[in-house]
């Protein structure tokens, strides 16, 4: 029996970006010896509200303290520190895939963002950082003219 399956693109892109990105840390990244890298990159959700709009990254294992949120030139920053433990048994360990290391994630906001705008929560090893919507400039009618008559005066360039 066929199954199919409905392609989806956005899946694919987001396959590929998480494939890339591991790549690139393997090659980029600071190895410790037995080829693991030192650096990670959380998955981060984005969505919309009426008001705000949320991030939302896991960072499972991580307390909050190991955890910086920061706002600068409209360009806020996201970044921590996890540590791996070294709990092996006696019957060894055949594979390392969780990542660990320092990781930093930087997410470009709307103009006008300002510091009392982002509020952060950390529970249950997802950071949620939500940021008011600035308030958007309302277009305005400006009449020309005003209802006067204005007089254009000039002078001639002839000699």
């Amino acid at each position: 029996m066929t199954t199919l399956i409905r392609w989806d693109p956005f899946r694919e892109m987001a396959s590929l970006q998480n494939d890339m990105s591991r790549l690139m840390n393997g090659v980029l990244g600071t190895a410790n010896g037995n080829g693991d890298t030192r650096t990670w990159i959380p998955p981060v959700d984005v969505w919309e509200t009426d008001d705000e709009v949320v991030y939302a990254l896991d960072l499972p294992g991580m307390t909050e303290d190991d955890v910086s949120v920061e706002l600068e030139d409209g360009t806020l920053t996201i970044s921590g520190m996890r540590e791996r433990k070294d709990e092996v048994s006696k019957e060894g360990l055949y594979r390392y895939e969780r990542r660990f290391g320092s990781f930093s994630r930087t997410i470009g906001l709307p103009q006008g963002v300002t510091d009392g705008s982002v509020k952060a929560d950390y529970k249950n090893g997802v950071l949620e950082v939500r940021v008011t919507k600035p308030e958007q400039p309302k277009p305005r009618r400006i009449q020309v003219g005003g209802g006067q008559q204005a007089t254009i005066e000039g002078k001639s360039a002839q000699k």
